[in-house]
This record gives C-alpha cells, sequence and structure tokens, in this order.
C-alpha cells in the first residue's frame, strides 16, 4: 500500500533487504557464533533474516547447502595465497597460523565442518594449492593429503585452545598431591595456548620434514 508524506510524493512500505545466498551465508555464521552450530536450521534461519523458511529455499537447496557457503566465508578468512610463496615450510606455517585465526573467530563451526562433507570451491581450491605445493616440495602424491590433513587437525585443536579458558588445569583442589605440575604451572607461559602452538607447529613440520627427506 502507498502512502503520502506531507509533500505529496508517493512512498511505498519500507522494504526488508532483499533475500540473497551472500546474506543468507553472512547471517548463518552469525548463527552460528551467537549461539552454536546446533542452533542452525533453516526455520532459525529464516526467523532471524525475517522471512519465511520456504523463502530460502528459492536460493538454497537446504541446510547442506547453507553449510557449505558458511565454510567458505570462514576459508574467505585464511591466507590461501600462502601456500604459493616460499619453501614448504614457511608457507605451511603461514597457513597455519591464519587458519589458526578464522577458527579461533569462528570455533563454533569447527565440529560441524567436521562432521560435514567438503564440497565448496574455495576450499578444495585451497587444497589444490596445497597439494601442489607439497608435491613441488618432494612429497609423494599419495602421502600429501595426509600431511595437510595431520597440519589441519593440529591447528583445529589449537583453535579450540584458544578460546578455552585461561586457567586449563587448576591443581589447587590436590593440594600437595601433584606438586611437580603445580610448580611448572607456576613458570607457564601467559599465552600458553599460543604458545602451545608454537612450539606444537614447529615440532610438527620439522618432524614431516623429517619424514619427506627420508622418502615419506
Amino acid at each position: 500500500m502507498l502512502r503520502h508524506r506531507d509533500k505529496g510524493e508517493l512512498v511505498g512500505r519500507p522494504q526488508r533487504p532483499i533475500l540473497s545466498r551472500e546474506r543468507i551465508f553472512a547471517e548463518a555464521l552469525r548463527l552460528i557464533d551467537e549461539e552454536g552450530a546446533e542452533a542452525l536450521t533453516v526455520t532459525r534461519l529464516a526467523a532471524r533474516l525475517g522471512v519465511q523458511a520456504a523463502s530460502l529455499y528459492n536460493h538454497v537447496a537446504g541446510r547442506d547447502e547453507i553449510v557449505e557457503g558458511v565454510r567458505e566465508l570462514v576459508v574467505m578468512e585464511i591466507d590461501i595465497d600462502a601456500l604459493g610463496r616460499g619453501p614448504w615450510r614457511e608457507a605451511i606455517a603461514v597457513w597455519a597460523r591464519s587458519y589458526l585465526a578464522a577458527f579461533a573467530r569462528h570455533p563454533n563451526t569447527i565440529r560441524l565442518f567436521a562432521t560435514t562433507t567438503i564440497r565448496s570451491p574455495l576450499t578444495l581450491a585451497m587444497y589444490e594449492r596445497a597439494v601442489v605445493l607439497l608435491e613441488e616440495a618432494g612429497w609423494p602424491t599419495d602421502r600429501v593429503v595426509a600431511v595437510f590433513t595431520a597440519i589441519e587437525s593440529f591447528t583445529l585443536g589449537s583453535a579450540l585452545d584458544l578460546v578455552a579458558p585461561t586457567v586449563m588445569i587448576d591443581p589447587a583442589a590436590q593440594g600437595d598431591t601433584v606438586p611437580r605440575l603445580a610448580i611448572a604451572l607456576k613458570g607457564e607461559h601467559p599465552d600458553r595456548a599460543r604458545e602451545a602452538f608454537e612450539l606444537g607447529l614447529t615440532a610438527l613440520v620439522a618432524g614431516l620434514e623429517s619424514l619427506r627427506e627420508g622418502g615419506g
């Protein structure tokens, strides 16, 4: 219905923002960040967008496609170009750090992505770059997926550690039964999760390099 302003021009009712795949995926990521992956349903997402669930099906096939759209948004935050720069050890380390940062910003997506088949074009393109990098470094083709999966798995676990409570180990309740642990914890690095990630990444990449030099 049209109404008139004081000056006489016709003005339509305020319209909602146009629904699009991009808007659906962006809102889905916000929903997961705020309420967890379990909250991601077509009905819940439609309500947040101010539309009926049926309206979403004009743009996406269903929840699985929404998950892949969300995956693309998170992968867009990763420095994929790092996989094409420098020796493989340095390139993988830069990639892993940006991977860590992206998933530390969106930790609720980790379990969701780990339990759904990857079909997102950008994610597959990222893996293609990883394969090329590792093959050019001398890794046998039948080992490259295991190599980047090992780095991914370690990095995803570290992302969860980054958003964990600052104090993860509290020996106080056990009194004197764990004295060496209590002393070790007093010397813990103030940014323990990031220090642990850097230590683990260095050890993992060095270990992988030893395997590569030994023929994989």
